[in-house]
């Protein structure tokens, strides 16, 4: 029984001992990471103030590594981003450095610069919210209040320029709508009048062909009647009257008629006078008369 007890006691120790020297060689390996950490911090400021910004950042990022749980590392390394103009990475990692920071002096600087990267980007109301929380850890800092009253000033220019903006968009819309519903109006009107000019042709078309249907058979129609014998007789009787009517300047027929029957008589008359003294045996020379 007694020595169940002292094995058990010795169990005990074993445990306490071995924790113990788990929990110091813990501290002392936490220890040495944080002293690289600050040997590599050092490093990187001796690479940013070189210029060397690929070696300083890369620096930080192992000093990091080796102490997740500094925000000054992380703070430094944002700044770092900050004045390369890595906007994007910058606010990550001041971000990050607020978070997990204990002071305020940290908070309020990491702060800070956010406000600054948002100002770079015109993003005006995320520096407002940045500058008031680091005025939060530090109500003094007039710089900060300063930069807070710029980013407001911005902010409210900048709503100003987007409803002026927002204005002219609707207002080239509506007329660029209007436009539209003119050009379709008067492609309408054009199509309306295309088909007015092309039914008004087919309409001519059309009564040019009944005309002209109209017009043959009128003609068909209008085919002079054969006359009758009678009104043939007439007509003849009628057109040799007219025919024998003298013309101005010329004798008729019937005055050339009478005419010849005149001489005739006269030259008959004539022969028979000649004829009586040939047979009295005294000639005589007569006058022609005629």
């Amino acid at each position: 029984m007694k020595r169940k007890k002292m094995k058990s006691k010795f169990l005990i120790i074993l445990i306490v001992f071995s924790t113990t020297f788990y929990a110091q060689a813990q501290n002392e390996e936490v220890k040495e990471k944080k002293t690289q950490a600050k040997i590599l911090a050092f490093e990187a400021q001796n690479a940013m103030a070189k210029n060397e910004f690929e070696k300083a950042e890369a620096k930080y990022r192992e000093a990091i590594s080796k102490d997740p749980e500094n925000a000054e590392l992380k703070y430094n390394l944002g700044t770092v981003y900050h004045n390369k103009n890595k906007n994007t990475e910058s606010v990550v990692r001041l971000n990050q450095s607020a978070k997990i920071s204990e002071s305020k002096s940290i908070k309020h600087k990491a702060f800070h610069n956010q406000g600054n990267v948002f100002m770079k980007e015109e993003k005006y109301g995320e520096a407002i919210e940045a500058y008031k929380n680091a005025l939060r850890n530090d109500p003094t800092d007039e710089e900060t209040r300063y930069n807070l009253a710029l980013a407001k000033e911005k902010a409210k220019q900048q709503q100003q320029d987007q409803d002026q903006n927002k204005d002219k968009e609707e207002e080239n819309k509506k007329n660029e709508n209007e436009e539209g519903e003119n050009k379709e109006d008067q492609e309408q009107n054009k199509d309306k009048k295309e088909n007015q000019e092309g039914d008004q042709g087919k309409d001519q078309e059309e009564n040019g062909e009944q005309n002209k249907q109209e017009k043959k058979e009128g003609e068909g129609d209008q085919e002079k009647p054969q006359p009758d014998k009678e009104q043939q007789g007439d007509k003849g009787e009628e057109g040799k009257e007219q025919s024998q009517q003298p013309v101005k300047g010329q004798m008729s027929p019937q005055q050339m008629k009478n005419l010849l029957e005149a001489m005739e008589n006269q030259e008959k008359e004539i022969q028979d006078k000649i004829n009586a003294r040939r047979a009295k045996g005294q000639p005589k020379t007569t006058d022609k008369d005629w």
